[in-house]
């Protein structure tokens, strides 16, 4: 990783044009992180840099690059160096960066493209957003089954830097349809003269399809823990590959948009820092008015209890105490509960044992609750002189109120993601802040009609 310390003496270079210095100064640096240096340099010293790189480090500098700073060199360099660049990245990477510009930008930009790789980028492009066919790379390596190791060892030798990866060898008949695999190690412990068919085990073939959706995908790489993929076609012929760098990108999107949906707000499309104020502020309007309605209903249930509270505004002290307790719980149990139906833990199936674990868990987390806010109730009264029965009869309140407002909080919590999910939606979106406004309202319902019961006749 690159430390800001290098930046200042990079600069200098920079202003005083010593080139060749800058040159040998990259030589031993890897890719990724010419890159990060790269995006930390302002915009007019980027093209400068970058054009001091060998064309295929560039090639590969500039598949690490993110967006804006690929945008800005494409502005910046010669057109013989953007065909260059395009012609030279690999498909699922220039597929990545001609999807994010704007539609006349991105034809003309694949009007650079040699006949081969125009074919490929059309073919790539023509698919849904988020399919796999996005991902895809057609650059992968495919023997016959009738080959023998010493064949396929002289091939690989051959072809094999034209491939997405070595990791692993895909097995095709004589038509092109895909029957098997076979991994790098099984291929170098293989005696020579043994054929592929042999080694390569027909059964557990895993395949992906070029429309399946990118979170099917991911979910297929995380269950069978693969580094690459073959996608095929309806017929079952191999048309490319999927390889597991792609789907880390799916991830953390996937984990970004869920974690902005807990937030309260709806997904953003694009970086924090690129979405236009106005748009930023659409997206987090909504949900933010949901709220404020939803919480009106806590004002709404004030006023009903208006006459309990005239009578003993010492109640309106511990509202914050015993209403923000249940959010929390809320909020802790939603969080768990979505978590793991996103790694596949439990299921909408699940739902009763959820709530049985949600039953135990919010009594007792509510007693040891309600337990200090009785000692706090007293402690508070001794302190001040106070104590009486009024003021025992009000830490009760507050503990039996804990009690039954952590335990709705806890089985809202966990029981709103699923049912969410069974009817369809995303679970995320029930998130903590609407899952605490929910569970502020049941609350002081039940925080008032406790002290109804427990302060009858005392100062009810």
């Amino acid at each position: 990783m690159i430390g800001t310390p290098i930046l200042p003496e990079i600069r200098e270079l920079i202003e005083q044009r010593n080139f060749s210095a800058l040159q040998r100064l990259f030589d031993d640096w890897l890719p990724v992180d010419l890159a990060e240096l790269i995006s930390d340099l302002p915009e007019n010293e980027q093209a400068i840099l970058f054009r001091l790189l060998p064309k295929d480090v560039a090639t590969e500098t500039f598949e690490y690059l993110d967006f804006d700073a690929q945008q800005n060199l494409l502005n910046a360099l010669t057109q013989k160096d953007v065909t260059h660049i395009l012609n030279s990245m690999s498909a699922d990477d220039r597929t990545a960066l001609l999807e994010e510009l704007p539609g006349p930008v991105a034809q003309e930009l694949i009007k650079l493209l040699s006949f081969k790789e125009f074919k490929i980028a059309k073919t790539l492009l023509a698919y849904a957003e988020d399919s796999v066919g996005r991902l895809m790379s057609p650059d992968f390596l495919s023997v016959k089954k009738d080959w023998e190791i010493g064949k396929v060892l002289e091939y690989i030798r051959t072809y094999g830097h034209e491939s997405e990866t070595l990791n692993v060898i895909y097995v095709v008949d004589e038509h092109g349809k895909l029957v098997g695999e076979m991994l790098a190690r099984d291929l170098l412990l293989s005696a020579l003269d043994k054929k592929v068919e042999e080694i390569i085990d027909e059964d557990k073939l895993i395949t992906l399809t070029a429309t399946q959706d990118q979170k099917d995908a991911l979910e297929t790489f995380k269950r069978y823990d693969r580094v690459a993929l073959p996608v095929v076609d309806s017929n079952g012929y191999l048309i490319g590959i999927v390889t597991v760098d792609d789907m880390l990108d799916v991830a953390e999107e996937e984990e970004t948009e869920n974690i902005q949906k807990f937030g309260g707000i709806e997904a953003l499309e694009e970086p924090y820092i690129d979405v236009p104020l106005l748009e930023l502020i659409k997206k987090r309007a909504g949900w933010l008015v949901i709220l404020f309605l939803s919480e009106m209903l806590t004002a709404s249930a004030m006023s009903y209890f208006e006459g309990e509270l005239a009578k003993a505004i010492v109640l309106a002290t511990f509202i914050p105490l015993v209403i923000s307790s249940g959010g929390n719980s809320g909020s802790q149990a939603a969080t768990l509960i979505i978590r793991s139906l996103s790694l596949g833990e439990i299921s909408i199936h699940d739902w009763w044992k959820v709530m049985r674990r949600e039953i135990l868990s919010g009594l007792m987390l509510g007693s040891i609750l309600g337990t200090i806010g009785i000692i706090r109730v007293v402690l508070w009264a001794t302190i001040l002189g106070h104590l009486t029965k009024v003021w025992v009869l009000i830490g009760i309140t507050v503990g039996c109120s804990l009690v039954g407002i952590v335990l709705w909080g806890t089985l809202t919590g966990s029981m709103l993601p699923l049912l969410l999910k069974r009817l369809g939606f995303d679970p995320a979106t029930s998130s903590a802040p609407f899952v605490a406004t929910l569970v502020d309202v049941t609350g002081i319902v039940i925080y008032f009609t406790v002290a109804s019961l427990v302060l009858k006749g005392v100062l009810l």
